[in-house]
């Protein structure tokens, strides 16, 4: 009896204040879709970051005269370097040696608008690629092997690294930040949402208390209303987020996708954040309709 008079209380609740209702759907759907997009950029700065760190390598240039003297990597000194590198180097991932020839290739492979400049104005010397297993740990590299017989100069990454590090820790700490202004926004808003609610209906509330209903039972409709209306708005953000990723992001950074700059956010990203929306959307808009409820509905 209880629970279908709370039904029908809820039921009536919603349509009773249809514009309300709407109001309050579409204000939890915008703030959800943006802390979803805020989540979402989070996981795309985590991303990009792998991929840019991914990237990154040490090149330790030899000599002239050792490129001259020993183009294979053949004698002792080069060999000596080769032998630290790959075994008395903790962290090391992967070493790979080029030779002029090769360097000359892997210019015109990665940036072939210098590889001309490159053979005609600065020769290539051979060189060591070194991959690290900790990108934050290049600079152990530059430190050990600098000034050793036969290296002519480092191409030391570090600071490039760690200013890359620092941006995207930026843009992962500012996308956090809008998602946690934005989620502080709907439940201001939801708050408003039911005090206004309960308003409208405060006298039908006073009857039933008079008559003996407890606090529970007269403030439980307010709070499933806004549960229904949360998971409505959340329903709205999902789908808005998911078309909009064809729609938005895929069109405004398709290019940077393709040339794997930024990494991609694809629907299962979406997807995957859905619970944490859910959770928020509704989890919070029960808090905070019940603290409204309490504090504004006293009698």
């Amino acid at each position: 009896m209880r629970f279908s008079f709370i039904f029908s209380e809820v039921l009536q609740g919603l349509r009773r204040n249809i514009t309300m209702t709407l109001a309050m759907i579409l204000t939890t759907a915008i703030s959800l879709a943006m802390f979803g997009g805020g989540l979402l950029a989070v996981q795309m700065a985590n991303n990009t970051k792998a991929i840019f760190l991914d990237r990154v390598e040490v090149q330790i240039f030899l000599t002239d005269e050792q490129t001259e003297a020993d183009p294979n990597c053949e004698q002792p000194i080069c060999m000596s370097l080769r032998d630290d590198l790959e075994h008395n180097t903790p962290g090391v991932e992967a070493v790979d040696y080029l030779t002029k020839a090769q360097a000359r290739e892997y210019l015109q492979k990665t940036q072939p608008e210098l590889a001309d400049l490159a053979s005609e104005a600065i020769p290539l010397p051979a060189s060591f690629k070194v991959k690290m297993e900790d990108p934050n740990r290049y600079g152990v590299i530059f430190e050990k092997f600098e000034g050793r017989e036969g290296v002519g100069n480092i191409l030391n990454q570090k600071e490039l690294v760690d200013r890359l590090v620092n941006v995207f820790n930026g843009l992962r700490n500012a996308a956090f930040a809008i998602a946690l202004v934005q989620a502080l926004a709907a439940i201001l808003l939801i708050a408003n949402m039911v005090q206004i609610a309960a308003f409208t209906r405060r006298a039908e509330v006073g009857i039933m208390r008079l008559v003996g209903a407890t606090r529970w039972y007269t403030q439980l409709p307010f709070l499933v209303e806004a549960v229904v209306a949360a998971m409505l708005g959340f329903i709205l953000a999902i789908a808005g987020l998911l078309i909009a990723k064809p729609l938005v992001i895929d069109g405004a950074l398709g290019d940077l996708y393709k040339s794997n700059v930024f990494a991609q956010v694809t629907g299962w990203d979406v997807v995957l954040i859905s619970p944490f929306l859910a959770v928020g959307g509704v989890g919070f808009a029960a808090l905070t309709a019940y603290i409204t409820l309490r504090l504004y509905v006293r009698e």
